[in-house]
Order: C-alpha cells, then structure tokens, then sequence
C-alpha cells in the first residue's frame, strides 16, 4: 500500500510507496480507503503543535472507506460495507467519563491520525466499535467532512445552547456545515472570516449567513452565543465582546494560540465561555442521522493522495472554501 507519513514533527509528510497493510485484530476492521478529508487538527499533528504523536504516523481522521477484512469479534458490519471512521478511535469504556457518557474526556482514548495510523493512505485499520455507517446521500468525497468537521461542529453547536443569533469565527470546513445545520433548525448565522477576504463573506451568505464580515468587527446585532473555529486566541476577547448578557461563547478547537489578557467586563453579565473536547459516539450517531435531513451538502476540494502536503498548505494558507479531501 501507498501512504503519506510523518516521520518527524515540523517536516513535511513523506510518501512510503510499499508498505503492508495492516491487519485488523480483535473488534478491529481493514479498511480500503475511499476518501480522507484534510483538517486542521491534521496541521497542529504535524508542525508539532500537539504533543507526542505516534511516529511514524500516519496521519487523517476523516475516513471514507470500506470493509476488507474482519477482525475477531466484529459484530454488525460485513464485508464491503461503508463506513466512516472519527478522530476518537478507542476508550477504556470503564472510567467515570466512559460510564457518564463523556468518554470524549477519557484519560485512556485514542485517536485516529495521532495515536492510530489515520486514513492518509490506501487501507486503515480502526476499532469497528468506532466506525459508523454513513448517510448513502453523500458520495465518498462529500461525506468525509462530515467525520471531524461536521460531528465537531455539531457538538461545539449543540453546546452553544438554543442561540437565536449565531455567530461563526473562521469560516472553514466546520462552519460550513455549522451553519447549514443552524439555519435547518431555525437560527441566525453571523459569519465571521479573515480581513479583506470577500470570497469566504461571498461563501457565508451563499449557505445561508444574513451577516458577513471580518472577525475584527461588530455584527450589527448582539450575538446569543459564538462558535470560535479559527485556532486563534485573540478570537476569545472579540467573541465575548460581540456577545449578549447570558450569551455562550465556545472555543471548538484543539489546539489555540494563547488567549490575551481581557477585561472582567467582557465576561460578566454571567456570559459563558467554553471548550469542546473530541467527540463521543452519541455525537456522531445524532450528527449522521440529522445530516441527511437538512440536508447537509458539503463543498469540498479533492487532491491525490501524493499531493496531501499541497492540500496542508492550501488549508495553511486560508485559501480553500469548504474542505479539502485527499483521494488514494
């Protein structure tokens, strides 16, 4: 099999062009790989922004493929079926958070591109206990942002409460489908993108924002609650400072630049602010059972899989609407 690895965090990824591929042990399938998208947390896996990953790995936890091989103990899935495969890839299901129904905060969990060789090549092995069936409205390109970008986004959203007045900071893979999700269920969306980038404001209001603009600004109206997808600190400020009393602001990344120092002001009033960490399974099942009744439609760009460094560095670079995918 071919893949694109990481042999050393900061370098760019490496193409090993005859690797075996792997065998999937107990509750574990293989799985050739249709499509992978290319996320954000891929970026901070590689230029060394989070710690420790699996080396050499790897990378890419939005997987499109399907079955080839069973592992022992595999129940519900068969031979040839489609599946999607997430960031998280493995917990001890035995912890507090496990039994409470937050096993996105386990000590113990694994994720899929970090510390499990991800979809950046033609076959993957992941935990089938992990792996969900995918809506058959999406092909394999369109459905693989739906596997980070969309079942984080539809977590980080379903924290932000009952918001009326939506704001979305950075404009990218997540707030595309955010925001179709928050405009099926009734709300206001107020996007948020880079300075001087009216190509991103033209791609908001295409998919339903009433307000476009730079994230250094004002909406014209105060928001209900901020959903912060640009790895950016000094987001957290601005988001606080554009939201109503009450209001929630949430930071939906893995990874962020430090957050600068901010007046009480800005968080008083009892405004809340807020992470998301990962995803649970509960997530992704609501998440790809509501996406085909908004339905969600994804835009996305496709590179061979050799091309996956050109795909980082367009993501790098802010210079992809919607979401890239890499194609083995």
């Amino acid at each position: 099999m071919r893949a694109m690895r990481l042999e050393r965090a900061g370098t760019p990824l490496a193409l090993a062009a005859k690797l075996e591929p792997p065998a999937p042990g107990p509750h574990k399938v293989l799985i050739r790989v249709a499509a992978c998208g290319v996320c954000r947390t891929d970026l901070h896996i590689i230029d060394g922004e989070l710690a420790d990953p699996k080396l050499p790995l790897v990378p890419g936890h939005e997987i499109v493929g399907y079955v080839a091989a069973l592992g022992e103990n595999v129940r519900g899935l068969k031979l040839g079926d489609r599946i999607g495969v997430p960031w998280l890839g493995h917990t001890c299901g035995e912890c507090a958070f496990c039994r409470s129904g937050r096993e996105n905060l386990c000590a113990l969990a694994r994720f899929t591109g970090y510390h499990i060789d991800g979809g950046y090549g033609e076959y993957a092995v992941a935990d089938a206990r992990f792996c969900f069936p995918l809506p058959p409205g999406l092909d394999d390109v369109a459905a693989a942002p739906l596997l980070c970008a969309g079942l984080i986004g539809y977590r980080a959203l379903r924290l932000a409460g009952e918001a009326e007045r939506l704001g979305l900071y950075g404009f990218g893979a997540a707030a595309h489908i955010v925001a179709q999700v928050a405009r099926y269920r009734g709300q206001r969306v107020f996007a948020f993108t880079r300075a001087g980038d009216k190509t991103g404001e033209d791609f908001a209001r295409s998919l339903g924002a009433e307000w476009a603009g730079a994230s250094d600004t004002m909406p014209p109206e105060k928001l209900d609650a901020a959903l912060i997808f640009a790895p950016v600190g000094a987001l957290v400020p601005a988001a606080l400072a554009a939201t109503e009393k009450g209001g929630i602001v949430v930071c939906a990344g893995i990874h962020m630049s430090d957050i600068p120092s901010f007046p009480y002001r800005l968080l008083w009033e009892e405004r809340v602010l807020r992470s998301v960490a990962n995803l649970t399974r509960q997530d992704g099942e609501e998440f790809l059972a509501l996406a085909p009744k908004v339905p969600v439609r994804t835009v996305t760009q496709s590179f061979p899989l050799e091309q996956a460094n050109e795909a980082l560095a367009a993501l790098r670079a802010g210079r992809l609407n919607g979401a890239a995918v890499l194609v083995p």
